[in-house]
């Protein structure tokens, strides 16, 4: 038997979601909407928009949220650590006070003075060997037991291999510390600049003083607060720490086993203060003048 089908015209067809039944015209029959595809897709549309919608809600809400408390806590950190910077550069002795104005007067007129340089190789405020040379003089002669300083160290596991000149003043302490050692890093600032560096890292570094004089704990204390702000910046930059700027790396620049110089180092032209004494040799002296009753016996040389 062939199946009819009936043509319904397009006036009579009822498809909207809100209504429970389709007519037919001429037909009083009635199709339930829970047995067709229709009502699965009104369910659909009622039940699981809202749901959705709120869900993207709550979703950009957390993460506004997390944004929100990590910019506290980044703000925390630089902040406590412009605070404990500006802390332990305002500690000072009455030692180190007395180090460091002789070291600031030196480089005055080292940069003041262009000729100062004695090894040849001039630049704008002079080399710094040369620099380190003229400071070393210059303690010593106010009574210190300043040297120059060589430290060397392999390489390791977390540290490459390096060394690194710097200066010291070593003084006997008048209780049972010990001796008490004071180190002078003309270029400190620049041991610590970065070229893509973050502005809080910029702006913490431009607090450090161009050259630093302290002793061996507030070099420590610095070393911790530069070495963790350096790593946050480099975490914040989604960047990769050189090694060179770890934390180990830096402790070994002035506080591994190094070779002290002892030795005076040579006085500059620049600086020079007393007249150099002209020097004779033996192979110049006119015995003659010396001498004038010595008699000498002729000897032809064959």
């Amino acid at each position: 038997m062939a199946r009819v089908m009936a043509r319904i015209p397009i006036n009579h067809r009822i498809l909207m979601c809100e209504s429970r039944e389709i007519e037919f015209s001429g037909d009083p029959a009635a199709i339930n909407l829970s047995d067709t595809v229709f009502e699965f897709l009104s369910e659909e549309c009622e039940g699981l928009s809202p749901v959705s919608f709120d869900g993207e809600n709550e979703e950009d809400g957390e993460e506004e949220e997390k944004n929100g408390n990590g910019n506290a806590e980044d703000n925390c950190f630089w902040e406590t650590h412009y605070q404990l910077l500006q802390d332990t550069l305002c500690r000072t002795s009455s030692l180190e006070s007395r180090i460091r104005s002789i070291t600031k007067e030196t480089i005055k007129e080292a940069q003041q003075t262009r000729n100062f340089c004695g090894c040849g190789r001039q630049f704008n405020n002079g080399c710094r060997n040369c620099l380190m040379k003229e400071v070393c003089r210059r303690l010593q002669n106010a009574g210190f037991d300043g040297a120059i300083c060589k430290s060397k160290w392999r390489s390791s596991l977390n540290i490459p291999s390096g060394e690194h000149t710097f200066l010291d003043v070593r003084e006997k302490s008048s209780s049972n510390k010990g001796e008490i050692r004071v180190i002078i890093e003309l270029n400190f600032r620049a041991e610590f600049e970065m070229a893509r560096a973050n502005e809080e890292y910029n702006k913490l570094i431009r607090k450090l003083p161009e050259f630093f004089v302290g002793k061996i704990e507030r070099l420590l204390a610095l070393l911790k607060i530069l070495c963790s702000a350096g790593k946050k910046c480099m975490k914040e930059k989604k960047m990769h720490m050189a090694p060179w700027r770890k934390h180990r790396y830096m402790e070994a620049k002035w506080l591994r086993i190094c070779e002290r110089l002892t030795s005076t180092p040579p006085l500059s032209t620049g600086y020079s203060g007393r007249a150099a004494r002209p020097t004779a040799s033996m192979l110049t002296v006119d015995l003659t003048e010396s001498f004038p009753n010595l008699h000498r016996t002729v000897v032809e040389v064959v």
